[in-house]
């Protein structure tokens, strides 16, 4: 999937030969970069709201 790509949940790199892509009917691609965040973007959860992702940490300025 290339170095640069990050999980759209969460935030993290995504590590060359792992992780998943989906792409809707409209054409948006999203990276996961593993079940975890795939089930919870599925379930309706933002990364900006969970604690455990790099996105949350960035913006409440934790870690």
């Amino acid at each position: 999937m290339g170095d640069n790509m990050k999980c759209s949940f969460c935030g993290g790199k995504v590590p060359d030969g792992k992780g998943k892509m989906f792409v809707k009917n409209d054409g948006k691609i999203f990276y996961f970069c593993n079940s975890k965040c795939q089930k919870n973007w599925r379930m309706g959860r933002t990364g900006k709201a969970t604690k455990w992702t790099e996105t949350y940490r960035k913006l409440k300025g934790k870690g």
